[in-house]
């Protein structure tokens, strides 16, 4: 209760401070820049029409791509989702209970498998956290993408440090929403765009619907889910609740896990036109981390571990109370007020996996998160000579605090997250409060039934503060600290600014469509970016906010009754990009580290290309028992680093960012029963920009190419389901990643072949 009271006493006081706030933004900073633009979006916005003008209302707007079948499981969002324009942008559409796929273990490879361009990092078999980068950025626990649950933040922070430790069970999802760079101006200012995770809906034609999946797999898999639906009250109340356990002890060796996960949603129509929904969700787990390796001993032995001590916990309290108005048939706006009251520790031996752990006391990084946001939206249709148009107007306010804290802990080998010096810490202590306030709107402008116009502008206000302390320690050779010197700092960074964009939709005929949008971006820096104390790496003082833009252009196909394509090439500057450079110490010491700060701009340039095929329509057109489909996914990205005078980088490959993925599958869908087959290749990539091919302590260096095979079997009956799945099928032995620190620091091996086994139940 005391989670919902913060949502909703915070919503009132955010509104009104939030729209002082854009208010003042946008008279004294915005209003010559807008000019022309801005008034033209809040003239068209204004029209009003009478209720015969507007008879074909709707009938012209695009639809989703039909699933014609199971076995086409992608597809676009349409035009207009709910209260969000899609129109003219490059946008993806998982449907989940189209895969044929390995849900239990929120297998990221096989769930994105036909979403161009992303590159995957897989930290650990259970799918505890999710790594996806698109188009050249970093997986790093999906920073890069603005990530929402049912259309509201669940990252950490969506400003002071937007990671998701927290990814909702993809046997609860209905589906998942991809919107690329061109999503900056109604989510966020992200370069990479949004990944909304949305769960099934309350309601259903009963009181109670069950859905019941309980899984066994490798190495004490094991994953219990167990989820009920309903409507109440002759229709006014409608629910969904779900809960998950899963454990396991790992394809390494110091591997095991545990994880409990529980969610309600309960949806209540006040009345024909105002309806009520709150949602919660909680979730923690604990799991402990094998560590790095070096290059030799991952090439001797991937699943060995040299580290024992190393554990990482995670409590995640998400909540969200909203409501929907609905003026009219051409009038609606929604509310949604959220808050998250998270944390997550990290406790281990930080020092390069090269170092022997001879039982010191460990780290302890106490990380905590206490944010409440609230976000409006209003869609309102008119229409101009019979062609529907459409306009969004939003705005946000959003107040993020973060707490860190780094110093000593035991130098026991159990999950004891205690500091030894609570009241003084040896390393660090900060908070970062930070306040974010946004206006935004979009404007669908139809010109015919088959060209539109979508520009768009936001207005962003953003504080990032911190107050804290940390330590320099110096020690000897036999590790007795010699001095250590406290200082204090106090950092206030405040900007303001306009982000501005376009979308262009041409349908040439029914089942075609032309596409181009271009975005600007940017990117705050997070409180990793400002103090984090860590061997293996260091931060810039001096380190500044990013900024860029993103463009697309592209083909598509709609609904087409046998092919399901998408082509796009891409163009993303980034300025002044926070990076990771190869540095080393002075002698006598010479250790190498890496320094955390904006290096320098690059430009990532590439086409992504998605292709999926019915195969039986065109080889047997009169066979309606057997579906057959075969897909083709292949992204080419070249992302370099521009404009340095660091010779080390200049022309460089920018880290994490394949030149080339190619995804292949085929599925085969007869009466109940499904089979998939996937495919993915990675080419060699590297992990810091000055393109290290190796160093002694496994933090830099190359990643190597590498290909995963995936089989998934589903056999269906009345009311029950069998399926059979086997990841990574030829037990190939390859890395997605080195890590800095957590769960590293040094190569993170990827899981080889494990087998497994699902029943479900649906009532």
């Amino acid at each position: 209760m005391n989670l919902l009271n913060d949502i909703i006493g915070y919503s009132g006081r955010a509104s009104l401070e939030g729209l002082k706030e854009v208010i003042r933004t946008f008279e004294l900073v915005f209003l010559k820049k807008i000019g022309v633009f801005a008034l033209l979006l809040c003239w068209m916005s204004a029209i009003t029409v009478k209720a015969q003008e507007v008879d074909s209302l709707g009938a012209q707007e695009l639809q989703r791509v039909e699933i014609k079948a199971k076995a086409m499981a992608t597809g676009r969002l349409r035009a207009v989702e709910g209260l969000a324009i899609y129109e003219g942008k490059k946008t993806e559409l998982i449907q989940v209970d189209g895969l044929t796929a390995n849900l239990a273990t929120n297998n990221a490879r096989q769930v994105f498998a036909k979403v161009a361009g992303l590159n995957i990092w897989e930290s650990d078999g259970a799918g505890l956290q999710l790594g996806v980068g698109g188009r050249g950025l970093s997986p790093n626990r999906t920073s890069n993408f603005n990530t929402r649950q049912n259309g509201y933040d669940m990252s950490a922070d969506a400003l002071g440090y937007p990671e998701s430790y927290y990814t909702p069970p993809v046997e609860a999802l209905e589906r998942i929403e991809v919107v690329r760079g061109a999503a900056s101006l109604q989510y966020g200012t992200q370069f990479g765009g949004l990944l909304n995770f949305v769960i099934r809906q309350p309601g259903g034609d009963r009181p109670v619907h069950y859905l019941g999946r309980q899984t066994i797999g490798s190495f004490g898999f094991m994953n219990i889910f167990n989820s009920l639906r309903g409507t109440l009250q002759g229709g006014k109340v409608s629910y969904h609740t779900f809960f998950q356990h899963k454990r396991g002890d790992g394809w390494r060796e110091n591997a095991g896990f545990a994880l409990n996960n529980g969610y309600l949603d309960v949806h209540y129509q006040v009345s024909e036109r105002l309806s009520v929904d709150v949602e919660y969700t909680g979730m923690g787990y604990l799991a402990q981390q094998p560590g790095g390796l070096t290059d030799v001993q991952f090439e001797q032995d991937p699943r060995i571990s040299y580290r024992s001590r190393n554990w990482f916990q995670v409590q995640w309290n998400l909540a969200m109370v909203g409501a929907e108005y609905v003026f009219s048939d051409f009038t609606k706006v929604n509310i949604r007020n959220f808050a998250l009251r998270a944390g997550r520790l990290a406790l281990g031996n930080l020092s390069p996996v090269n170092n022997l752990d001879f039982g010191q006391n460990r780290d302890l990084i106490d990380g905590r998160f206490a944010n409440q946001g609230s976000e409006a939206r209003l869609l309102h249709r008119y229409s101009v000579k019979s062609l529907d148009q459409i306009v969004l107007v939003g705005a946000r306010a959003y107040k993020g605090t973060s707490f860190a804290r780094q110093g000593e802990a035991s130098n026991g080998s159990g999950a004891d997250f205690q500091f030894l010096n609570p009241g003084d810490v040896e390393k660090s202590d900060y908070v970062f409060p930070n306040y974010n306030y946004a206006l935004f709107a979009e404007h669908i402008v139809r010109f015919s039934p088959r060209f539109t116009l979508t520009p768009g502008f936001r207005i962003e206000r953003i504080e990032t503060l911190a107050e804290g302390f940390y330590k320099q320690r110096v020690f000897d050779f036999a590790g007795n600290l010699i001095s250590e010197r406290r200082i204090e700092e106090e950092l206030n960074r405040d900007r303001s600014f306009l982000l501005l964009g376009a979308g262009l939709s041409w349908k040439p005929r029914r089942y075609q469509e032309w596409y181009a949008n271009f975005s600007q971006n940017y990117r705050a820096i997070n409180f990793t970016d400002l103090r984090i104390d860590n061997p293996n790496g260091r931060v810039d003082p001096a380190i500044t906010d990013e900024r860029g833009y993103t463009a697309d252009i592209g083909f598509r196909t709609r609904g087409h009754r046998w092919i399901n394509a998408d082509v796009t090439a891409f163009y993303m500057a980034y300025k002044d990009r926070i990076g990771l450079l190869l540095k080393a110490d002075q002698p006598p010491l010479y250790n190498d580290y890496r320094l955390r700060t904006n290096i320098a701009d690059s430009r990532n340039i590439g086409l992504e290309s998605f292709v999926e095929v019915q195969l039986m329509p065109l080889l047997r057109p009169f066979d309606t028992l057997n579906q057959v489909s075969m897909f083709v996914n292949m992204a080419v990205v070249d992302a370099r680093y521009i404009r340095t005078d660091d010779s080390s980088i200049r022309n460089k490959r920018v880290e994490q960012s394949p030149p080339l993925t190619f995804r292949s599958g085929m599925s085969y869908k007869r009466g109940h029963f499904r089979a998939t087959a996937n495919w993915s290749w990675t080419a060699e990539h590297f992990t810091d920009a000055t393109n290290a091919r190796r160093t002694a302590s496994a933090v830099n260096g190359v990643i190597p190419s590498y290909s995963v095979m995936d089989l998934s079997l589903v056999r269906a009956w009345r009311w029950w389901t069998l399926e059979i799945s086997c990841n990574n099928l030829f037990d190939q032995r390859y890395f997605t990643r080195r890590a800095e620190a957590y769960p590293g620091p040094g190569i993170i091996p990827s899981d080889g072949r494990s087998m497994y086994l699902t029943l479900q139940v649906r009532l």
